[in-house]
Formats: C-alpha cells, sequence, structure tokens
C-alpha cells in the first residue's frame, strides 16, 4: 500500500512568549510553550494532540496557523513553509488551512449574520461569485445540519452545538484541505459532542478533509483520530499509533494519562497511576527528562539528559530513556 502524501511537516518549532518587567518593559524571560517539536500529517489523516493543560497543545495549532508569531522552526505546509511567507502570500494561503475554535460563541462575531460570516470569509478568498453565494452559503448550511431559514439569523439565536456546526461551514466554506480543531467540542454537551464528532467523519469522507485535532479528552480523540501525538511541558513525549498507543503506551506520563480515563466497567481493575506535585514552570522547564520531577520511575540519567524521540515499536515514538515493553514492564 503507497504512503499518503506528507501534507503537514513540522520540524523543530518553538512558541516563546516573552515576559516583561522592570520600568522599561523589557524583555526578562520567556513562557516556552512550544519548544522545539517535530512531526508530520499525512492527506486525509486525523492526528490527535493530547495532554494536561499548559502543556502547549493549543500553542502548537497557533502556531501553524500563524496566528501567534513562531519564535524558530518550519511548518511546511503541501511543499510551503509557511513561516517564511509575506503577510499577502500567507493571506493567500489561509483558504488552505482553517481553524475551528474552542468556544463556539466567541468565535462569531455576535453582529454578523450566519450568511454574512460565510459570505465574508467566500469573498476574502474569492470563492465563488457575489450573485451564486448565497445559494453556496444554503447548501453549505445543509451540509453541517442547518436550515435555509436560519441563514439571516444572529449567533446568540443559535444553541451551543448549532453555532459550532456555523463555525465548522465557515471552516469549510473556503475549501480548505486541512482544518485544525482545537477543542473544538469541550464546551459542548457530551450527546452534542458525538453528533459533532459524527459530522466531523463524515466530512472528512465527502470531501478528502484532513484534521489536526488538539483534545485534553482522550475518549474523544480515540474515537476520531488515526495517530496520537502526547505533549508534556512544550515537548512531544510520544507519537503513536492510536490503537497502538492505547493498548501499549511507551511512556510513563501516557501510561498515567490513559489509567485517568473513567471506565463503566465493573470488573475494570486497571491500576490508576497519580502523578505526584505540579507540572514545572514552562519558563524555567527541569533540566534532563522534563517529566523526571514527577516520574514514579525517575533514574539518575532522565535527570542530567534529555531523551530524545525516538522509535520503540512500528509506528511508536517515545522520548524516555526506559520506556515500557509491550507487556507494561519498563524496559530497564
Amino acid at each position: 500500500m503507497t504512503e499518503k502524501k506528507v501534507l503537514l511537516d513540522v520540524k523543530d518549532l518553538k512558541q516563546y512568549f516573552p515576559i516583561k518587567g522592570g520600568i522599561l518593559g523589557r524583555t526578562i524571560a520567556h513562557v516556552k510553550a512550544v519548544d522545539g517539536i517535530s512531526f508530520t500529517v499525512h492527506e486525509g489523516e486525523t492526528v490527535g494532540i493530547v495532554g494536561e493543560s499548559g502543556c502547549g497543545k493549543s500553542s502548537t495549532g497557533r502556531a501553524i496557523l500563524r496566528l501567534e508569531k513562531s519564535h524558530a522552526g518550519q511548518v511546511v505546509f503541501d511543499g510551503v513553509d509557511l513561516l517564511s511567507l509575506s503577510n499577502k502570500k500567507m493571506r493567500e494561503k489561509r483558504g488552505d488551512i482553517q481553524i475551528i475554535f474552542q468556544d463556539p460563541y466567541a468565535s462569531l462575531n455576535p453582529r454578523q449574520t450566519v450568511y454574512q460570516i460565510l459570505n465574508e470569509a467566500m469573498s476574502i478568498q474569492k470563492i465563488s461569485t457575489p450573485e451564486k453565494r448565497r445559494q453556496n452559503i444554503i447548501e453549505l448550511l445543509a451540509t453541517v445540519g442547518l436550515g435555509e431559514h436560519q441563514i439571516d439569523r444572529y449567533p446568540h439565536e443559535f444553541s451551543g452545538g448549532q453555532r459550532q456546526r456555523i463555525g465548522i461551514a465557515r471552516a469549510l466554506s473556503v475549501r480548505p484541505k486541512l482544518i485544525v480543531c482545537d477543542e473544538a467540542v469541550s464546551a459542548l454537551d457530551v450527546s452534542i459532542q458525538a453528533q459533532v464528532l459524527n459530522l466531523l467523519k463524515d466530512l472528512q469522507r465527502r470531501f478528502g478533509l484532513t484534521y489536526l485535532f488538539i483534545s485534553h479528552d482522550l475518549g474523544v480523540v480515540r474515537h476520531i483520530t488515526d495517530r496520537i501525538i502526547v505533549m508534556y511541558l512544550g515537548k512531544i513525549v510520544e507519537i503513536a499509533d492510536k490503537t497502538q498507543l492505547f493498548e501499549s503506551p511507551a511512556h510513563p506520563y501516557t501510561y498515567a494519562l490513559l489509567s485517568a480515563i473513567p471506565s463503566t466497567k465493573m470488573d475494570n481493575k486497571s491500576e490508576r497511576v497519580i502523578l505526584q506535585g505540579d507540572v514545572p514552570s514552562p519558563i524555567n522547564p527541569p533540566k534532563g527528562c522534563r517529566f523526571h520531577t514527577r516520574c514514579p520511575f525517575v533514574k539518575d540519567k532522565c535527570i542530567q539528559e534529555e531523551p530524545e524521540l525516538t522509535q520503540v515499536a512500528e509506528n511508536q515514538f517515545s522520548a524516555c530513556h526506559f520506556p515500557y515493553k509491550e507487556d507494561g514492564a519498563k524496559a530497564i
């Protein structure tokens, strides 16, 4: 089977936020939100990014979209480094890469109708002609489960799930190749989450979309993704196929995350891993392995040397000096 084309290739991406101080407001330190990560996304694939709050997953998405200025690295999308483009060229490229935001209300202009919201996006990217756009928008709304009678309503007249469908329609309106879903269902009720996730999967099949799906909910990620990236304190600690990651995690942080997933099975006897302490500050992260301050298997090498992201099994990579074996034991 021929491997699909690499649509997105992120290389050593760094996203630092300056901290100002003193009378003159000079930069005295940086929050290292994303600190040198690399990964790829293939056409038609859904790649998930998971981790605790503050791990850098949303900053990664925003850096890829150039919503925030990156400190260093490359974001090669469809053969073009987005970080090297001028603002004008990047604006032309935005039609190919879109985002669905976490808050479906805050991301929509409350003073615009659904028609105006979608028409504005299509107008900027010169999609269709002004005469045909209203019919195109009606068809687009039908695609995401909304009706023609709702086209002239304002965002406050919709429920949360309906507003997120408008956000999805806006992303689709410019015919993108890649959509970054930044906690796209976390603000919705559980029953509505399932509907939106099924809609996203259906749209992917119909339009050949590629997703970068950012979420803290491992249950949601398991439902929709093909591969999963696990982040901790600005670094990638594991990358694996979905099934492999859930059945045989190679990094102790991944193992701890998976153990926290609630189970409805009465006979579930899996051990809950309780991580001690708080996540260190991203302003001054620990030397060596960044997880060593909370890792139950820490050794001297972990404190002294930062582990590289290396292959530990087929389609599985881990940044750990002592990764788990397939049977769940530490490979020491």
